[in-house]
């Protein structure tokens, strides 16, 4: 009788098995909620700044005229197909400023939020699966930034953007630049608006201003601990020797 085959032989029971670490909290993430007036103030506001700055990407799509392929070189084509993409409009946003001072898409926002580049975040509530958006919720919070999710944000922002879709919309803060900010006077009426961030290892919203109170609270525990030294002398209750040196002395006694 002949054994069978196992399928696969020695090198499917070689193949290591992929394991995916994955950190789970038992914390539920979730957008505070937001009133009805207040959505309709943020884009009412948001789309006249927009549409007062005009600032829109345009995309120009460039017909080719279809051709074969010739034995020997003609020049003449070349040329009238050089002018021809000269004389055409090119695409891209109307005002290359006005579009750094904003960061746009989910990637966009995260890497501005990760080097504290913003100062106010909305995401739109259409966006699905949930859990794409809500790493947004403790990086927004950690940063003190203000966030918000925003029902029709994408509908309302991508036409006047001349874009697709608007997932997640933040605003840079450029203090330190000289450049005047575009939506310094939106964003100002926008925050009052926002509601506050619920992340409960967090205890506040502010990260300064929590790590200044643990170091005066250090600072206090160890002027306390010095005091207790110095007011405490150091006392001796016995003096025990060595083993070694107890054994010496005896070979010592006993050669004499």
């Amino acid at each position: 009788m002949e054994t069978p085959k196992i399928s696969g032989g020695k090198k499917a029971s070689k193949k290591p098995i992929r394991v995916k670490t994955v950190f789970t909290t038992p914390f539920p993430l979730n957008w505070s909620p937001l009133p009805q007036n207040d959505m309709h103030f943020i884009l009412t506001t948001l789309k006249d700044k927009l549409i007062s700055l005009g600032l829109e990407k345009k995309e120009v799509k460039v017909f080719r005229p279809w051709r074969k392929r010739k034995r020997g070189p003609d020049t003449s084509s070349t040329d009238m197909d050089t002018n021809k993409m000269a004389d055409s409009p090119k695409g891209g946003w109307t005002d290359v400023t006005i579009r750094r001072q904003l960061a746009l898409g989910i990637n966009e926002v995260t890497k501005a939020l990760e080097r504290n580049q913003l100062k106010l975040v909305l995401v739109c509530k259409s966006v699905k699966p949930k859990h794409m958006t809500s790493h947004l919720i403790a990086l927004s919070a950690s940063r003190g930034v203000p966030a918000c999710q925003v029902p029709r944000l994408s509908e309302s922002m991508a036409e006047p953007l001349g874009l697709k879709s608007v997932l997640a919309l933040g605003f840079r803060n450029r203090a330190g630049s000289n450049k005047a900010e575009a939506f310094a006077d939106a964003v100002e009426a926008i925050i009052p608006k926002v509601p506050s961030l619920d992340v409960p290892w967090l205890q506040s919203t502010s990260p300064g201003i929590k790590l200044q109170h643990n170091d005066t609270t250090k600072k206090k525990d160890e002027q306390k601990a010095g005091q207790k030294r110095k007011l405490e002398p150091f006392q001796v209750k016995k003096i025990v020797a060595k083993k070694g040196k107890i054994k010496r002395k005896r070979k010592n006694m006993q050669a004499k």
